[in-house]
C-alpha cells in the first residue's frame, strides 16, 4: 500500500445518533488501513457496555452503540481515551488472521480482460500473471456486496483506471483489478473493474454461522491453474482454497 503521510491525529466523527467513525487518514495507505483494523480489534476487546457492533472501512473504524446505555459524550470520551493509549499507526494487526491460497485461472475465456489490464500496466500477459500470483494481498475491508473483499495494495504499475463503460456481468468468483486494488465478486455483478482472473470460491454463505468467508486483515495468494482444473472445483464450496493462521 502507498506510504502517504499519516494525519497529525485520528479524527473522531459522529455518525448519526448512535454511532461514531474514527478515521485514520483521508486516503488509503498501509498505515491507515492497519490502524483502522487494530483499533477496531481493540474496541471489540474492550467489551464496553452499550456497544452493539463495530466494523472497518479502508481507513476508518465504525462503532454503533445504544445511547440509552452510554451517552454520546461518554462514548466519545472512551474512544478518545483509547486513541491516546498508543500509536495506532504502529500497532500490530489483529491476531487470528489467515493466509488463503486460492486457485485462479488468469486470462483466456474465463477472464477476458487480462490482456487489456496488462497493457495498461505496461506488462505482458505472462508478466501480469507472475505479478498477481506472487503477491500476498491483504483484505483491506469487506464492502459493496455481501462478503466482497477489497484487496491490496498493488504495486504502482497497477494504478490503472476503471473502465469508462461497465462490463455487463462478471460471474461470481471473478477477480478484477483497478486503482492498485483487486476485488473478488461473491455474486454475478456489473462492474467497471477489469476481469483478470476467475476462481470457484464461494465468498458469501448466508446459512453459515460465519456468512462472510474472508475477514479484514486476512491475506490472499492467488495461485494459477488451468481451466480444466477450475471446472473440477466448481462443486467445492472453497473452490480448492486452503487457509492457515498466520497471526
Amino acid at each position: 500500500m502507498s506510504e502517504s503521510p499519516k494525519p497529525a491525529s485520528p479524527q473522531v466523527r459522529t455518525a448519526g445518533y448512535d454511532g461514531f467513525v474514527v478515521s485514520f487518514g483521508d486516503r488509503l495507505s498501509d498505515a491507515a488501513n492497519s490502524a483502522a483494523l487494530a483499533f477496531r480489534d481493540a474496541v471489540s476487546a474492550a467489551g464496553w457496555e452499550g456497544v452493539e457492533e463495530s466494523s472497518t472501512s479502508l481507513v476508518s473504524a465504525y462503532l454503533r452503540f445504544d445511547p440509552l446505555v452510554r451517552d454520546h459524550d461518554a462514548m466519545r470520551a472512551a474512544l478518545e481515551g483509547l486513541l491516546q493509549e498508543r500509536d495506532w499507526y504502529a500497532a500490530p494487526l489483529p491476531t487470528g488472521r489467515r493466509l488463503w491460497r486460492v486457485p485462479t485461472v488468469f486470462g483466456g475465456d474465463a477472464a477476458p480482460q487480462l490482456a487489456e489490464a496488462a497493457k495498461l500496466a505496461g506488462l505482458s500477459e505472462a508478466e501480469a500473471i507472475a505479478s498477481f500470483s506472487a503477491m500476498r494481498v491483504r483484505v483491506q475491508t469487506i464492502g459493496f456486496a455481501p462478503g466482497m473483499p477489497y484487496l491490496g495494495e498493488l504495486p504502482p504499475e497497477w494504478d490503472i483506471p476503471r473502465q469508462t463503460e461497465l462490463t455487463a456481468q462478471v460471474p461470481a468468483g471473478g477477480l478484477c483489478v483497478a486503482i492498485r486494488q483487486l476485488v473478488l465478486f461473491p455474486v454475478a455483478t456489473p462492474t467497471g473493474w477489469r476481469h483478470i482472473g476467475q476462481t470457484a470460491l464461494k465468498l458469501f454463505r448466508p446459512n453459515s454461522s460465519e456468512p462472510f468467508l474472508l475477514r479484514p486483515g486476512d491475506e490472499v495468494l492467488f495461485e494459477p491453474i488451468d481451466p480444466d482444473a477450475l471446472a473440477a472445483l466448481q462443486d467445492d464450496e472453497n473452490g480448492g482454497a486452503t487457509s492457515e493462521v498466520i497471526a
